[in-house]
């Protein structure tokens, strides 16, 4: 068993291990509602997905409970990878528009010697151009919590146009290849709220309309 993982990288989006991103200090009075418009997916079929927002107009969560990769044993070719697409109508006050600031995903992997598990994610407003899906690889042996973050640097933050009614894209994927390992032995990798209420994290960088 290895400990917990946590990653840096930098594409697009630098990814930066355990950030907590706290509201911006501009960000609007009253509370914000997150409404569910479309969700599609392998990894996330109906009712399984669940979007809360955070106190202080800080972000949202969202919470899965059938989010499951898996490869070996019994599993089907179908199984090894899925993969969830959320389209999401953030209703904020006028005069503020806001950004995605950081993402933190978690979950739980078992992979067996010789197998390896894929994060995959990107966000994006509609109708706006789709940025880079930011990938995380875990290498087993492995069985432990896992947690990622991919924070975007300030200079490169997307705010949602202001005065503009455009929904927030959010997909994800989780993708488990046997490689090497034993075939007779299943590995899987999750990314579900049923270990301790585990869930996805996302922070607001909030801004002012002119």
């Amino acid at each position: 068993m290895r400990a917990r993982v946590n990653v840096t990288a930098a594409v697009v989006v630098m990814a930066t291990a355990g950030v907590v991103a706290p509201a911006s200090a501009d960000s609007p009075p009253g509370q914000i509602t997150v409404e569910v418009v479309t969700v599609n997916g392998s990894g996330c079929p109906a009712g399984t997905a669940r979007v809360t927002p955070l106190p202080g107009n800080a972000g949202f969560t969202v919470s899965y409970s059938d989010y499951l990769a898996r490869t070996g044993g019994s599993s089907d070719p179908v199984d090894s990878r899925k993969n969830c697409q959320l389209n999401l109508a953030i209703h904020i006050p006028q005069g503020f528009t806001y950004a995605i600031a950081s993402a933190q995903y978690q979950g739980f992997a078992h992979l067996q010697a010789g197998a390896d598990g894929l994060q995959r994610a990107n966000y994006y407003f509609q109708g706006s151009p789709e940025n880079h899906p930011v990938s995380h690889t875990i290498r087993g042996p492995y069985s432990d919590e896992w947690r990622f973050t991919d924070t975007t640097d300030v200079a490169a933050l997307v705010y949602k146009p202001c005065g503009e009614d455009r929904n927030l894209n959010i997909n994800t994927e989780l993708r488990v290849n046997r490689g090497g390992s034993d075939a007779a032995k299943t590995s899987f990798m999750t990314m579900d709220s049923t270990r301790g209420g585990i869930k996805t994290i996302y922070h607001f960088s909030w801004k002012k309309c002119p």
